[in-house]
C-alpha cells in the first residue's frame, strides 16, 4: 500500500509540445513520439493527464488543443534513443475552444520552468485552467451567429480546488460526446462534409451531427481526425457503411446501395467531402481506411 500511495504521488499532469509535419512520428491520439532525454520526466506522466500544446512558432498557432492520458511508455519501433508515450484508449478529447498561450495578457502556464521543453510537467492548478477553458461543459452548442467568448470560463468560474475529479470527469461519456460534437462541428463550420448542406434549425440550433469514422465502441478516439460532420440522412448512410471516402476525400458509394441515383443526388457537386481547411482537422488516412475495410468497400 505504501509502494502504490508513492507511485501515485510521483504522477504528474503534463505538456506535450506537437507541431504538424514536425518530422516525429506523432498520431496525438494514439502515440506521442519523443528523444531519450525526456524520458525520465515522461515516466512520472504515466498513469496520469497530460495537454498538447502546438509552439508559439507556429503560425497562428492554436495553443494547447486537446488532453488525453499516458498509458505507458516504450522504446520507439523505428527510431533509436527515442520513445513512444502511448495514450490510453478512449481518452483523447479536443479543445474547443482552443486555448491560447495568453489570455488577458497573462500565461496560461504560470508555474513554468522552462517553457522551451517539448515534454514538460503541469501544475494542477495550470491544469485545470486550461482544461476548464477548452472544455466548457455547456449542454448545447451555441447559437448561430452568437460568438462564444474565449474568456467565457473565467478562473473565478473553475472551481476545480480538488484536480482529481476533474481529471476523472474527463472520462465521462456524455460529456465527452459533447465535447466531441463541439469541435467537430467547429472544424466543419456546421456543414454537412458529404451534402454541404448548413442547415439551422427554427430555434438557431445547426442541424449537423458529429459522426465518428471509426465508432468508439470498435476503438475509435474522440478526435477531430475520427470525426464528420454529417447531416442526418448522411449520417445514418455513413454509419451502416452506404457510403465511405476514400484517402483523396472522394466519396464512395457501396456497390449493396440499391437506389444509387438517390445516393449521388444529395452527395455535393465535387463528389468529395466538404472537409476543413486545416490540414490537422481533416480525417486521418488510418480512420478512413479502417472504415472501408469494415464495411468491406472494394479495393
Amino acid at each position: 500500500m505504501i509502494a502504490q500511495a508513492q507511485e501515485q504521488l510521483l504522477m504528474a499532469f503534463g505538456v506535450f509540445m506537437h507541431k504538424d509535419g514536425s518530422g516525429y512520428a506523432d498520431i496525438p491520439e494514439v502515440h506521442y513520439q519523443f528523444p531519450k532525454i525526456y524520458l525520465n520526466r515522461a515516466k512520472h506522466m504515466v498513469g496520469d493527464w497530460i495537454v498538447y500544446r502546438e509552439p508559439v512558432k507556429v503560425r497562428q498557432s492554436k495553443g494547447f488543443f486537446a488532453v488525453a492520458k499516458v498509458a505507458q511508455i516504450i522504446p520507439d519501433p523505428d527510431r533509436a534513443d527515442h520513445f513512444r508515450a502511448l495514450i490510453e484508449a478512449g481518452s483523447y478529447l479536443p479543445f474547443e475552444p482552443t486555448v491560447p498561450h495568453i489570455v488577458d495578457g497573462q500565461p496560461i502556464e504560470r508555474d513554468l520552468a522552462n517553457p522551451q521543453a517539448a515534454v514538460r510537467p503541469l501544475s494542477n492548478s495550470d491544469f485545470a485552467r486550461i482544461v476548464a477553458l477548452g472544455l466548457p461543459d455547456d449542454q448545447t452548442l451555441p447559437r448561430v451567429g452568437d460568438p462564444e467568448p474565449l474568456d467565457r470560463v473565467r478562473e473565478e468560474q473553475t472551481p476545480f480546488e480538488i484536480e482529481r475529479p476533474l481529471a476523472q470527469s474527463l472520462l465521462n461519456r456524455p460529456f465527452r460526446d459533447r465535447a466531441f460534437r463541439r469541435a467537430v462541428l467547429h472544424a466543419y463550420d456546421g456543414r454537412c462534409a458529404v451534402t454541404g448542406w448548413r442547415l439551422v434549425n427554427g430555434g438557431g440550433r445547426l442541424e449537423a451531427e458529429a459522426a465518428h469514422i471509426r465508432p468508439v465502441e470498435h476503438g475509435g478516439p474522440d478526435s477531430i481526425r475520427n470525426g464528420l460532420a454529417l447531416s442526418g440522412t448522411a449520417h445514418w448512410m455513413f454509419d451502416r457503411g452506404l457510403i465511405g471516402v476514400a484517402d483523396n476525400h472522394e466519396i464512395i458509394i457501396h456497390r449493396k446501395v440499391n437506389d444509387r441515383s438517390g445516393v449521388e443526388a444529395i452527395i455535393n457537386p465535387t463528389g468529395k467531402l466538404i472537409a476543413p481547411a486545416r490540414d490537422a482537422d481533416q480525417p486521418h488516412p488510418q480512420f478512413l481506411a479502417w472504415h472501408r475495410a469494415f464495411h468491406a468497400f472494394s479495393a
